[in-house]
């Protein structure tokens, strides 16, 4: 009776464990727990490898760049709406902490969060009567802006410097002056991460599934109650806002900007490296932003046809990754399993 009794009880233990097991497993393979752990780690290990500052100033572009494109894809890949003057609201960031800090003495802690700021109260402006109209309107309604905002930043010499730019105080924190590509490095791989982190937590929030229903259709969104325009101009200031944050902190750290942050090109960029990567994945604008940031440095060595491998590359991806990087890979990996 006690060798079955001891039988028994380790029989009736046994379920109890391994449910909490396979929980434990399934927790870190989920993007908001394992991804996030394993970006964290990435971040980490790779100063121990770069062998120089020019490594450091290409990692501090791609997680700027990446920052930028998690927002848009909230706006894009979520909720469905397309922005071609993202670059605007990015530069705004930049040249509003530059001119408050250098132009009116601002101290720079208290200039980025104001310009950020500043540039969201402008999504809501432009966003509020445009986000209510069907269709791509809010498209052209982006690129529009985006070309107002290049324009004024150009020829507002005083001001911006025009064509050629103005330089930008350091970032000063607690009277400490943050310099060097290492401690920068630290700074935006952080910022990226809680970009990815909100992001991720947007999503899986009710928040998320709005944007998702909206995605699919508005009709049927709004049948069960939902305010298609409130929410579209929500995830559009959030993402404008993520926007200029990554530009203000690009201002300081090169300590110098041109108008060139806000052409068309610059939001054509982030628009291609968010579908590159994945629309409506967030790892898919990180890997996007990174992908497309660092090939050009590859394709240098080909000096005149360096545009033309590089279209070359992006038109083979899309035609074998329809859906993106990340978003194909994954649906590959689940259909190898089954």
């Amino acid at each position: 009776m006690p060798a079955a009794a001891n039988v028994s009880e380790r029989g009736a233990s046994t379920p109890a464990v391994a449910p909490a097991a396979t929980g434990w497993r399934q927790r870190l393979a989920s993007p908001r727990t394992g991804g996030l752990g394993l970006l964290a780690l990435v971040l980490a290990v790779l100063p121990l490898v770069f062998p120089n500052n020019y490594f450091f100033e290409i990692a501090i572009l791609v997680a700027l760049n990446a920052i930028v494109c998690v927002g848009l894809n909230l706006l894009i890949g979520y909720a469905g709406q397309i922005s071609l003057g993202h670059a605007g609201f990015y530069a705004l960031g930049a040249y509003g902490s530059a001119i408050l800090a250098a132009r009116w003495g601002w101290p720079v802690w208290l200039s980025m969060p104001v310009a950020v700021a500043a540039v969201g109260l402008l999504a809501w402006a432009v966003g509020r009567p445009t986000l209510r109209l069907k269709g791509h309107y809010l498209a052209m309604a982006t690129l529009g802006l985006g070309v107002i905002i290049s324009i004024v930043l150009s020829n507002e010499d005083r001001l911006t410097g025009g064509p050629d730019g103005m330089a930008v105080p350091p970032l000063v924190l607690l009277g400490f002056t943050v310099q060097g590509e290492t401690l920068w490095y630290a700074i935006v791989g952080l910022g990226l991460w809680l970009t990815v982190w909100f992001a991720l937590n947007l999503i899986d929030s009710p928040v998320g599934r709005a944007l998702r229903a909206l995605h699919g259709s508005e009709v049927a969104a709004e049948t069960v109650g939902i305010d298609s325009a409130q929410w579209k101009l929500r995830v559009f200031v959030q993402s404008a806002l993520i926007a200029a944050t990554a530009g203000a902190l690009t201002a300081h750290y090169a300590g110098f900007i041109t108008p060139a942050k806000a052409s068309f090109l610059h939001s054509v960029e982030l628009v291609i490296m968010v579908v590159f990567g994945g629309m409506a994945s967030i790892w898919g604008a990180v890997v996007g932003a990174a992908v497309l940031t660092l090939l050009p440095q590859f394709l240098t060595v080909l000096k005149d046809y360096e545009m033309m491998a590089f279209g070359a590359i992006l038109i083979v991806t899309m035609v074998f990754f329809p859906r993106g990087i990340v978003p194909t890979l994954q649906r590959l990996l689940s259909k190898s399993r089954r």
